[in-house]
Parts: C-alpha cells; structure tokens; sequence
C-alpha cells in the first residue's frame, strides 16, 4: 500500500468543518478532490498530519485553535474604496456585509478571498481578509482514495 509523504499526488475526499460543526468544503457528495502535497492547496499543518496515512484510510484529524489557519490577524481586517473595487471587478456591484469576494494577487496569477463586514454611506468596504477559520479548531474528516 502507498503511504503519503512530501510531493505525493492524492485523490481524497476531505471535509472540513469549524468547532460550531459548520461545513466549510465537503467533497464527499461530488467528485473527488486531486491536489499535490505542498502545493499550498491545504494548509501545511493539515498536509503534515496526512504524512504518512496509508492509501484508502478514512480518518478524522482534529487541529487546535489556531493551528490549522493561524491566528486571526487585526491589521487583515481593511477598508476597501469604492472606487478600488470598480476597478477591480464589476463597478455596479451591491456589496453587503456576508458576501465573500476574491480579489486578484499582486502579480495576477491567483486570489484570495476577503469577507465583507461593513459597508459604509461612500461604498466603501470593511473586508476581514482572515480565513473563516482562522484562530478556531478545525476537524478534517479525511477518506484517501488514492497516493500517488
């Protein structure tokens, strides 16, 4: 049987949940997950307890507040200008407080998502740029399918 190590390629189910039970990714329903090992797709704490699991194991790894995502980070909680956000992405967008919006790298090649908190009389915008589970405990159920 293959075991995980550094580099291994993986086809898993994974579902990913905070310490209230919410669901924050599931893909036991659909089609499974494919993701190499220290690519950044999972967190390095998450990758290093799937390190050595043996392949077609299903097993629940339970993380410590803060260890999974790190801790929440005030200075990551940033107002956003109106007029940043028209250039940005659709300038006619409503923005409220809940939604989710990605928003491109520096260098244009990926995204990340910040979470709207506020919204002031002017459009700007309050975004909380921490993980949604940053600073919680983390349960990540786990099936492994394949190790490559």
């Amino acid at each position: 049987m293959a075991h995980v190590q550094e580099g291994s390629f993986l086809t898993l189910h994974y579902r990913m949940s905070g310490p209230q039970g919410q669901v924050i990714i599931d893909t036991f329903e659909g089609q499974p997950a494919t993701l190499s090992l220290g690519s950044g797709q999972l967190s390095p704490a998450i990758e290093q307890r799937l390190i050595g699991l043996e392949e077609g194991i299903r097993t629940v790894i339970e993380l410590e507040a803060g260890e999974a995502f790190g801790e929440r980070q005030p200075d990551m909680v940033q107002w956003v200008a109106r007029k940043l956000l028209s250039e940005l992405g659709d300038p006619h967008e409503q923005y409220a407080a809940g939604d989710v919006v990605q928003f491109p790298t520096p260098d244009g090649l990926g995204s990340y998502a910040g979470s709207a908190v506020e919204v002031r009389k002017d459009g700007a915008v309050l975004f909380d740029f921490n993980h949604p589970l940053a600073g919680q405990p983390v349960r990540f159920e786990v099936q492994l399918i394949g190790v490559l």
